[in-house]
């Protein structure tokens, strides 16, 4: 089965960040400018800190792509640290309660929590980011469509209605400096952000992602690992700081009887030639999920996000590893709140497992092969039943 993979490499102070993609399509546009532009929404949001004003992210492709396309062969990205110290950065022996650093310095049997940190750092997401945006290269030549947005920050939660549909939304979501598209939400979050930066503390929240267009049958329900909501929250729960994810309704299908759950199947042969096959349904609590696959209607999935762990004015008590000798943790640059850019981080990741598996499903050597493979499966699909 033809597969699609992805290994980052890098530390958050090292000379640069390295991507390897192996998988992708022999043809297959890679949109180099919209990899860049998601790398520059990575870095912006209210609420992010003085490394983001150090670095510009911009993709550089040393294998796999030639005169725009791929050929092939492992794809090699790099994003170079403009900040790359890491013989000179400082000693870390007092971890900061919520990161990597104790358990990484434990496991390693080291006394400097530097060497966990540096690896465990979300600069790593930056590789992430050019990952999902050559996903993204691909689900474009399928009309299939992933956006994301900030659905909540602290005890602040937007109001979304996801029949504005994915235009409108990321509209929305592009005028906000939080990535909201709740304009009366945003202002709110703002405010409560800049009252956590006066006092020194930090903010979660939630994030969201859509996903429009995907045929049905996406993912298995042969195999647990196989199932495309089982990768897709592996993925997101791999993004440093996310500490839960939900798929459509999520924890909210405990406190609901089945009736009010599952989504009626309806069918509309006037939707008989989009990716839905004409099969529609009266709501979408299942998140566009069903046994693993794509059921034709959006893919919904929700991450939340802890606030982050390094505390400039209100440092947690810790130990010194080396002393064990009570204290507080010591700090490291950071940010007061960085929801905005894990959903672009969340963004990236859905549309690289989406981007699986179309490749699983469809296959082929090359674009034009994998399109050929996508039509005739469409047409096979529409027919079924007819006399």
């Amino acid at each position: 089965m033809a597969t699609l993979t992805y290994r980052t490499a890098g530390e958050s102070h090292g000379p640069a960040l390295i991507s390897i993609v192996e998988g992708l399509p022999a043809g297959m546009p890679v949109d180099a400018d919209l990899i860049n532009h998601e790398l520059h929404r990575r870095q912006g949001g209210y609420g992010r800190g003085g490394r983001q004003r150090i670095e510009t992210d911009v993709v550089k492709f040393l294998t796999g792509v030639r005169r725009g396309k791929a050929i092939g062969s492992p794809v090699v990205m790099e994003i170079a640290n403009a900040d790359s110290r890491l013989d000179q950065a400082p000693v870390l022996v007092k971890p900061r309660p919520g990161h990597a650093d104790l358990a990484g310095a434990i496991k390693w049997l080291m006394t400097d929590c530097r060497e966990t940190l540096e690896r465990a750092s979300a600069r790593e997401t930056a590789n992430r980011v050019a990952v999902g945006g050559v996903a993204r290269s691909l689900l474009q030549q399928f009309g299939i469509v992933v956006l994301g947005f900030t659905r909540q920050i602290g005890k602040i939660r937007a109001t979304v209605d996801a029949a504005w549909g994915p235009e409108k939304i990321r509209e929305l979501s592009a005028a906000s400096e939080v990535y909201c598209p709740d304009a009366a939400a945003s202002t709110a979050m703002i405010e409560l952000i800049r009252e956590a930066k006066q006092v020194g503390d930090t903010l979660g929240g939630i994030v969201e992602a859509h996903v429009y267009g995907c045929p049905l049958g996406l993912g298995s329900s042969v195999h647990w690992d196989w199932k495309l909501d089982s990768r897709l929250a592996a993925e997101i729960m791999g993004i440093q700081a996310i500490k839960g994810v939900e798929i459509g309704l999520g924890f909210a299908v405990a406190e609901l009887p089945g009736s009010e759950v599952h989504d009626p199947i309806l069918f509309d042969p006037s939707l008989k030639n989009s990716t839905c096959l004409g099969f529609t349904r009266g709501s979408n609590n299942a998140g566009g999920l069903e046994g693993g696959m794509t059921n034709g209607q959006p893919v919904v999935v929700r991450a939340a996000m802890k606030p982050i762990s390094t505390l400039l004015k209100k440092p947690m008590p810790s130990v010194d590893i080396i002393t064990k000798e009570s204290g507080k943790a010591d700090y490291e640059r950071s940010d007061v709140c960085a929801v905005p850019a894990a959903g672009v981080v969340v963004e990236a990741v859905v549309a690289f497992e989406i981007a699986r598996g179309l490749v699983e499903k469809f296959g082929g050597d090359s674009l034009a092969e994998m399109k050929t493979n996508y039509e005739n499966y469409m047409t096979a699909a529409r027919q079924l039943g007819a006399s």
